[in-house]
């Protein structure tokens, strides 16, 4: 569905009209103005006509239909494809969730497509609106602005999943549920959550880089992006790797905890064998001692003797004993 549509001249909005031709027409017109069209998973009807009336390449609709993409950067002639994926955190469920939004910059206009409820697009917005000495500086302020709320919603993200990290370390080192049966379940859901936010995060790594000027794209200009604007995607290229340092960080100690997790669980396997060993070993004490004397032997020692039986029963309390202070000093009890 078409969620806005809105000229934007020296910051200051204005609506569009009804027709998505007679908007670019009037901004085109005014020079400095732009419009700026934001779909919420549009059918393909709807974007037929978006596709028309601002010359879209196929390839690039065919992905902001379908969705399921990596973050990236694409140039085409008439337009700049950029798509990433915003991040959500659900506190109930400790479970990392993703949109994706797609942006069409070109001349004079910005469509932006968004796919599940993760895109801050409404408060971007509202925020750029509110701000018009950024607005005024077109496309490139939306873009910059989208990417800086997302990017900055990353960190909020690792932050939540930093917290959820030490309470699955205490709880793997905690005495009472270290050993218990849903411990490694879990450990291997924290994982699959931490590298859906890889997924996210890491691709928009050459987008951003593309758009800072960093590395091999320092000279290379993006098209329909201000160069004035390199800084400020510069800066938000130096928080996504924060972003990504902390995500390898995370994902390194939960591969620490799940090995220190198993280690525990061999230990305490080892520790449970040693005791029925030293219990088995106890009881073949008395049993074998039983055992020769339940043999039907005419000629065996003591066996009329009046004291045998409790002489019998105090050996092996007395080897019982002795094996039991044996075996409690070598910690196997």
């Amino acid at each position: 569905m078409i969620v806005d549509c809105a000229i934007y001249r020296d910051g200051q909005r204005s609506e569009g009209p009804s027709d998505f031709s007679d908007a670019l027409d009037e901004a085109r017109s005014q020079g400095d103005a732009f419009v700026w069209i934001g779909l919420h998973e549009a059918t393909e009807d709807e974007f037929d006509q978006v596709t028309q009336e601002f010359g879209l390449h196929p390839l690039a609709v065919e992905d902001a239909l379908k969705a399921h993409q990596r973050p990236k950067l694409e140039v085409y002639d008439d337009s700049l494809f950029v798509v990433l994926k915003p991040v959500v955190y659900e506190p109930q469920s400790d479970k990392v969730s993703t949109g994706e939004l797609m942006l069409f910059l070109g001349d004079s206009f910005v469509v932006t497509v968004r796919h599940g409820e993760g895109a801050p697009l409404k408060a971007v917005r509202q925020r750029l609106e509110a701000d018009p000495g950024v607005l005024k500086q077109g496309p490139t302020a939306v873009l910059y602005s989208i990417a800086d709320a997302t990017v900055d919603h990353y960190l909020e993200v690792a932050n939540e999943l930093q917290t959820d990290l030490e309470e699955l370390e205490a709880e793997v080192f905690s005495p009472d549920r270290g050993g218990s049966r849903d411990t490694a379940s879990r450990i291997y859901t924290f994982k699959r959550q931490v590298l859906e936010f890889r997924r996210a995060t890491v691709p928009l790594a050459l987008p951003l880089d593309r758009l800072s000027g960093v590395g091999p794209w320092g000279l290379a200009k993006v098209p329909f992006v201000n160069e004035d604007a390199k800084p400020f995607f510069r800066d938000v290229n130096d928080h996504l790797t924060r972003v990504n340092e902390s995500v390898d960080s995370l994902d390194r100690l939960v591969s620490d905890i799940l090995s220190a997790h198993l280690a525990q669980m061999s230990v305490r396997q080892n520790d449970d064998m040693r005791k029925i060993s030293a219990w088995a070993a106890m009881a073949a004490v008395p049993t074998m001692i039983a055992g020769i004397y339940g043999m039907n032997f005419d000629h065996m020692p003591e066996l009329h003797w009046t004291w045998s039986y409790p002489a019998v029963i105090l050996l092996m309390v007395v080897l019982e004993l002795g094996l039991y202070r044996l075996f409690k000093r070598r910690g196997w009890l």
